[in-house]
């Protein structure tokens, strides 16, 4: 029974499922996240510890202060003295508006806001503090606060202060000077992390040149050592497969020409000796021999080191098909994507007339058709042959194979047709893929990105 996945399995499970696809975003979400959990966490205490014990104490301090005035008036004579006297030290020491309005009666209270946080606390301290009636406005027609106690039947004591006075008002700047910073932070990362990912997305876009058979001359190591070094280990893999295919060419060209040479003497032999019975099975061998050795060299060259240009795929496909219009088999042409993209052409009519040969050797009925799907050129090429079984497909891409028990897709016999259109796609960066055809043969799929 396997072992279930533990909690570390199943967390970086639904990482996976939800980090953003590329290294740039991921990187901006590991670097951004922390801080702003940080910035978060710090104003959450920030606020429901320091900021909080900071208007409890300007509450308490507003209410016992009130209370003291309270307290004085109810000692004084209440002569117009004794209130400006009483009013003055309000004003001066405490910093409080004080006036005494007479034959005046307690208003009710106004409905408390859903966030009265500060009338709750005022109105907390003033109950430990007064024994008379009171009432709190934490925004008067001025816009300050406002305390108003019954200090007798016909007389309202009432006390005002700035806003600043009763509650701590820096919380909102505080909050917003966070946000900014975190702001500023982020800019700052995306910044930084964008230079420190471009090397790598360079390097990505080389290696995929690279793999499309481009030219990828113009590409520089650039960025943190741990970049440079992969991008100077690309560039030297880049030189030995050039190398290697370069050696491979030579070594097969002088092969070539030394088979050649020795295939022209048989020719020169077989035209003295003239035609007849006994030469007429010759001739066919050394025919044999010249398509096969043809054959191997275009295996070996490939693309023949041609360079990409940009073409429009649609008239090449016309001009492949118009060129093999002389074989007597019915072709239908269906629609192309009217699209120009970095082909080798050469390589790519030798790909396409492969495949559109092999289908007219063994089908009465081809069609040829186009489409762009999800950024890629898809060719189908159909028949109505014998076809090739599910499962000898993919032995049927091995350079040298022929399916004696099925068709041969290699005209002339030595089982390279499909290993060199393949070896064509895989330099263009494409693939090759066989299907069942509607018509009841069988279906090249040629893949080619865009």
């Amino acid at each position: 029974m396997p072992d279930s996945p533990s909690l570390y399995d199943r967390f970086n499970t639904i990482l996976e499922a939800y980090a953003p696809a590329d290294l740039y975003r991921r990187a901006l979400v590991i670097m951004i996240t922390p801080v702003v959990l940080l910035q978060v966490l710090l104003a959450g205490v920030l606020v429901s510890r320091y900021l909080d014990n900071v208007a409890n104490v300007l509450a308490r301090s507003l209410a016992d202060e009130s209370a003291l005035l309270v307290q004085l008036y109810d000692q004084s004579d209440k002569t117009p003295a004794a209130v400006e006297q009483i009013r003055s030290y309000a004003q001066n020491t405490l910093h409080i508006n004080f006036a005494v309005e007479q034959d005046s009666a307690l208003p009710p209270p106004k409905p408390a806001p859903v966030l009265a946080i500060l009338d709750r606390r005022i109105n907390t301290y003033l109950a430990q503090s007064l024994t008379k009636p009171f009432v709190v406005d934490s925004r008067d027609a001025n816009g300050n606060v406002a305390i108003l106690v019954q200090a007798e039947p016909s007389h309202i004591l009432v006390f005002a202060v700035a806003p600043n006075r009763a509650q701590a008002e820096g919380t909102p700047l505080l909050l917003l000077f966070m946000a900014l910073s975190t702001l500023a932070f982020m800019a700052i990362a995306v910044v930084f992390m964008r230079n420190q990912i471009k090397p790598i997305l360079d390097l990505t876009a080389a290696a995929q040149e690279l793999g499309k058979g481009r030219d990828v001359g113009y590409f520089t190591p650039s960025g943190a050592t741990e970049v440079r070094v992969a991008g100077e280990a690309f560039i030297d893999m880049r030189r030995r497969i050039a190398r290697h295919v370069e050696q491979r060419t030579t070594l097969l060209a002088g092969v070539s020409h030394d088979l050649r040479t020795i295939l022209t003497r048989f020719k020169l032999e077989l035209a003295v000796l003239g035609d007849s019975t006994r030469t007429k099975a010759l001739h066919a061998d050394v025919n044999e021999m010249q398509h096969m050795l043809e054959d191997y060299m275009a295996f070996v060259r490939g693309d023949g080191g041609e360079q990409a240009s940009n073409v429009g795929v649609a008239e090449i496909v016309i001009g492949v098909i118009e060129s093999l219009g002389k074989i007597k088999s019915k072709i239908h042409t269906g629609e192309f994507p009217q699209i120009n993209i970095m082909l080798k052409p050469n390589a790519f009519r030798r790909l396409l007339g492969n495949v559109v040969v092999n289908a007219m050797r063994f089908g009465t009925e081809i069609s040829v058709r186009g489409n762009n799907v999800d950024g890629r050129l898809l060719i189908y090429v159909d028949d109505n042959g014998p076809g090739i079984p599910a499962e000898m497909r993919e032995e049927a891409f091995k350079p040298f194979t022929r399916l004696d028990e099925a068709r041969n897709l290699d005209h002339s016999g030595s089982g390279l047709g499909l290993a060199i259109a393949l070896d064509i796609a895989h330099a263009h960066g494409g693939d090759v893929a066989l299907e069942d055809s509607p018509l009841g043969g069988l279906r090249v799929v040629i893949k080619l990105p865009l």
